[in-house]
């Protein structure tokens, strides 16, 4: 920077802070800093640095210091069609109602200030925009009196004009768009069309937009191609089988999902006379995947794999995920397994980490042996290809499965809230439409590997933290007083009983949901306890996990889909396998473990909302085929714009207040429409509705209450 701008700066600085509150304008502000040496380029170019650094603002009466009117620099994090988020240099979020956007799009750098707000997120108003990210934006082409116009999937309810395009125009599809000319509010925008994702009423068109604007990644560098291209075809060197472990000839086998292709766990179990002997092998991934390289740069980046409807979209390539890394059956495999001794009663006794090669002896499916076990537990005869497929195993599921049981009845023990989500089991046919839609249930072969992981998970945390080392845990905090105050005034007004206490413990929350499990409330009990807990994330200290009551808990069973796992995999590996003494560990591991654990964290995030998006869409795409039909729910949330509903299958749907006959209906601003004093639409309420529209696009499914139709 020259040192005539230097001076201009500081100079404005100086004249803006004499000034107080009173805007100074450009002309009379370049007359009072300007220089004999000076020119008006350097002066500027000042200006543009001080507003872009966010130190001052114009206004219709001319320039102010921000700090003198509680203006602070940040970005929009986040747009909707009416409001958006933006977030300050410290992380902190605010909630900017539509009407203070002042057309600022998801990437500009704005200053902003605080306003008196409504609800529990800090508000905020845009000044200016001080520094455009990007325009692209998605939407529909839509036709309005003979001229095509972009329907956007943020920014506004509005029709924007189609300045330009690129390709040829069809009405009905999902576009991606850039703002080439912004107008002050946002639907004063013009927008060029770029490229076309398909037909908006499609679920897979609609995913891609989301995809594309969430910035994930479908396809991999080349250069990470060739990376995980090569690691396949090199295999692992035959000195491998002496370093290891061999327990090739133990009973070992996978249990996952039946179209599960990246199989990163097996398990192992035998009965001794004072317990068990459980063993998790986890793929070795961190052998294949070497700090620095191309494929660890790239995964670090992508943090996760993601999953939707019938889609995985990878954090490592297929020849790894499901190639080289992925324990397939009859196959040798390098693994990293957690050896552990535990009590006859659950308790975890001893535990080591060794590097080892296994052979899984068949790829159990989750569905097959539910029906085995019930097969063995009802005494009744195993269907002849499940008998054949698991021939020699049976005694071994057995053991799991009582193992599983004492595993289990140890976490209710602890207080351990039992939260039952409302997950949902999509199936989508060979022409990626989505055909059907139910409640996703877990049997007892899902709990079984629930179990064992977090018996894993926990003697990596504990190994580490017992060793003092640099980690990346699983952390759960506790619930903010703010939050737990809120969840008691809400279900005491549902007139359910409330455990006595001074100071929230799991096992306060585990007895609420509890005594409303047989209840028709369950539900949305479940949702009200869910919200009031913290998120869980992954942090560098052993903070404990509230959720699970576990004082030691990380992510070391996936490391194949979770850059975690395969974090603490390369930590372990130092300490475990080649004896690295604590200062080694310390020096070369403290800032990896920060930030893998921070990236993760925010990754989880982005990817957990991406699967939400995109399954929204493929939910909407079923019931648009079941527009008219009738349907048995109950009511989860009410809010004052209306309520939602939750149909047995686990679809979610909004019944818009203006739709409700016999109205106007009072709001108690929690959970109950009244009419005339008398509560007749409440939360936890079985209703029949009928579905009247599915905005394939957005995700969102309307319901009418039955009787309610014209």
């Amino acid at each position: 920077m020259a040192e005539t701008v230097k001076v201009y700066i500081a100079r404005i600085k100086e004249i803006l802070k004499q000034s107080e509150n009173k805007g100074v304008p450009y002309k009379s502000l370049y007359s009072k800093v300007k220089g004999r040496k000076g020119s008006r380029s350097d002066f500027k170019r000042a200006v543009t640095s001080l507003i872009k650094d966010g130190f001052i603002y114009e206004t219709k009466n001319g320039f102010l210091l921000s700090k003198n009117k509680n203006i602070f620099k940040a970005s929009v994090s986040r747009i909707n069609k009416t409001f958006g988020f933006i977030t300050d240099s410290e992380n902190n979020e605010y909630f900017v109602s539509g009407r203070f956007m002042s057309g600022a799009l998801a990437g500009d750098d704005v200053l902003a200030e605080p306003v008196e707000g409504k609800g529990g997120l800090p508000e905020a108003k845009i000044i200016s925009i001080i520094n455009e990210g990007s325009s692209e934006i998605t939407g529909i082409v839509e036709k309005e009196y003979n001229q095509l116009f972009l329907r956007p999937d943020t920014v506004s309810n509005e029709l924007l004009e189609i300045y330009e395009a690129d390709i040829p125009l069809r009405e009905g599809d999902r576009v991606l768009a850039s703002v080439c000319s912004r107008g002050e509010r946002h639907s004063g925008h013009k927008v060029r069309i770029i490229s076309s994702f398909g037909d908006s009423d499609s679920a897979a068109s609609s995913s891609k937009a989301i995809l594309y604007m969430n910035n994930i990644e479908t396809v991999f560098p080349s250069n990470v191609i060739d990376e995980a291209k090569y690691a396949e075809h090199k295999g692992f060197p035959e000195a491998e089988y002496n370093k290891r472990l061999d327990l090739r000839g133990e009973i070992i086998f996978t249990i996952d999902g039946s179209d599960t292709k990246d199989i990163d766990d097996a398990v192992s179990v035998r009965k001794t006379e004072t317990g068990y002997e459980l063993g998790v092998h986890i793929a070795d991934v961190s052998f294949y995947v070497k700090p620095e390289s191309e494929l660890d740069k790239n995964a670090f980046s992508r943090g996760t794999s993601i999953y939707y409807a019938n889609k995985v979209i990878p954090m490592l390539p297929e020849e790894l995920s499901n190639g080289i890394c992925s324990l397939n059956p009859n196959e040798d495999r390098l693994a990293f397994s957690a050896l552990m001794k535990i009590s006859g009663d659950g308790m975890l006794e001893s535990y080591k980490f060794r590097k080892t090669i296994i052979k899984s002896r068949v790829k159990g499916v989750y569905s097959e042996i539910n029906s085995l076990l019930d097969c063995l537990e009802n005494n009744t005869d195993i269907p002849a290809e499940l008998a054949e497929k698991y021939d020699g195993l049976t005694g071994s599921v057995i053991i799991m499965n009582e193992l599983a049981g004492i595993l289990t009845q140890n976490k209710l023990k602890r207080g351990a809230p039992q939260l039952e989500t409302s997950e949902s089991k999509l199936t989508v046919d060979d022409n990626d439409v989505c055909t059907g839609v139910k409640r996703h249930e877990r049997g007892k072969s899902e709990l079984i590997i629930e179990e064992f992981m977090l018996m894993a998970n926990n003697a990596a945390a504990k190994t580490a933290k017992e060793a003092g080392i640099p980690f990346v845990y699983r952390v759960h905090e506790n619930p903010s007083e703010e939050r737990i105050k809120e969840l008691i005034e809400t279900v005491s007004l549902l007139n359910i009983e409330i455990p006595h206490f001074t100071s929230i413990k799991p096992v306060h929350l585990a007895k609420i949901l509890e005594q409303t499990r047989d209840l028709p409330l369950s539900p949305v009990i479940n949702r009200m306890v869910l919200r009031s807990m913290a998120k869980a994330k992954y942090f560098e200290e052993p903070l404990g996990h509230f959720g699970l009551v576990l004082d030691d808990y990380a992510h070391f069973t996936s490391p194949i889909r979770r850059y975690p796992d395969l974090s603490i995999h390369r930590i372990l590996t130092d300490l475990c396998h080649n004896k690295k003494p604590p200062e080694y560990m310390q020096k070369r591991y403290a800032a990896f473990a920060h930030d893998s654990s921070e990236h993760s964290s925010l990754r989880e995030l982005a990817a957990m909302r991406v699967e939400r998006d995109c399954e929204d869409c493929y939910i909407a795409e079923y019931m648009h085929g079941h527009i008219g039909g009738e349907f048995e729910g109950i009511i989860v949330s009410v809010l004052d714009y209306g309520f939602f509903v939750e149909l047995d299958n686990s679809v979610t749907g909004l019944v818009k207040i203006g739709s409700l006959k016999n109205g106007p209906y009072d709001f108690d601003g929690r959970f109950t429409y009244t009419k005339d004093g008398k509560p007749v639409y409440r939360t936890g309420d079985s209703v029949k509705v009928i579905c009247v529209s599915s905005n394939i696009s957005s995700g969102q499914v309307d319901f009418i209450v039955y009787g309610d139709e014209e």
